[in-house]
């Protein structure tokens, strides 16, 4: 590890960015704790410092997978949002995923207790509100909530244990290094389409060729609130296509459906977030809260080739929320949940 670490932490001008196999020996020796606590926080510090290159985040995330409880449980698509949660914006891809599957395409969603830099409010946390004790959150009971509801949620330490046993590393460093990327790609369930929270308009074009390495049949990453993979409601939303090898800027915009709302200013926390999401799910709630979750569902929907635009996935979805098919979903999935699981292990 020393000798890597040379590498990457020669300063601006000396760094110098690690092949796919050095990066790989980096993730190894950081995930299976065989380099030291200094070396990893030192390691993990001076790539911020350098930023990650495509093969740098390849290799990370494949030794990431390597370590991981993978499962194709259900063909869907995979909602990869910030695992430090949110501050001023509503976690509308909570509700969407519910929504989703009442539509037939299954979703899922993953995350943990919250991280920096952030310290958000993690949809973790909104679980946690909705009274489902984090030991319903094993392996066992998730499979079980998906196959009755259509979505899972993967408690990523549960998933990937080495997520787990690093956590206090990265609580010391306060700052965000390269597994805040890298742990929302994990991809639990083997998903062929994955929706991919961006902050900066930066990283599109490095993030577009990391996706077609990782070989998704097709891919939307979404500079959303908070760096989030939630498209907003009160203006118009970047977002970047990845299929077929390429890769283009796109903007979608709500006003050209009839769904831009003014969003309030509201001081969120997880007791406000579920309430709101499960307002939604009833098919009321503010107003701008019930489009952006109609918006959001309607986008990925035509993502995965459900319907055949995002007009139509509007109205698609608006019939499912107010007949109540999002909260029949919902409300089996979160009934799974609770209830005594069975002994039979899914992986």
């Amino acid at each position: 590890m020393i000798n890597l670490l040379k590498e990457v932490a020669r300063g601006k001008r000396g760094a110098r960015d690690l092949n796919y196999e050095e990066a790989a020996a980096s993730a190894e020796a950081i995930l299976s704790q065989s380099a030291t606590p200094a070396q990893i926080g030192a390691f993990l510090i001076a790539e911020r410092i350098k930023l990650e290159s495509v093969e740098e985040l390849e290799a990370f995330v494949t030794v990431c997978r390597s370590y991981a409880l993978r499962e194709p449980l259900h063909e869907g698509i995979d909602c990869a949002g910030p695992y430090d949660g949110r501050l001023r914006s509503f976690a509308a891809t909570f509700p969407t995923a519910f929504l989703l599957a009442a539509a037939g395409l299954p979703v899922t969603l993953h995350g943990s207790a919250s991280l920096p830099p952030k310290w958000g409010i993690t949809l973790q946390d909104i679980i946690m509100e909705a009274d489902i004790p984090s030991a319903a959150l094993s392996r066992t009971s998730a499979a079980q909530a998906a196959s009755r509801s259509g979505v899972l949620y993967a408690s990523s330490e549960e998933w990937c244990p080495p997520l787990g046993r690093i956590r206090g590393i990265r609580e010391e460093i306060g700052m965000r290094t390269i597994l805040n990327t890298v742990e929302k790609l994990v991809d639990y369930t083997c998903s062929p389409f994955i929706v991919f929270g961006i902050y900066h308009n930066t990283v599109f074009d490095r993030l577009a060729r990391l996706l077609i390495k990782l070989g998704y049949r097709k891919a939307l990453i979404v500079q959303g609130p908070e760096g989030s993979e939630d498209l907003h409601i009160d203006r118009p939303t970047r977002v970047y296509t990845v299929e077929n090898g390429d890769s283009g800027l796109d903007i979608i915009d709500p006003e050209a459906l009839g769904l831009d709302t003014p969003v309030p200013e509201l001081a969120w926390n997880a007791r406000l977030q579920l309430e709101t999401a499960e307002a939604v799910l009833r098919g009321g709630g503010h107003l701008a809260f019930y489009n952006q979750v109609l918006l959001n569902s309607a986008v990925r929907l035509h993502l995965a080739g459900r319907v055949d635009s995002i007009e139509e996935g509007v109205y698609t979805c608006k019939d499912l929320l107010d007949g109540g098919k999002a909260w029949e979903a919902y409300s089996a999935w979160k009934n799974t949940l609770l209830s005594k699981p069975s002994v039979t292990h899914p992986v």
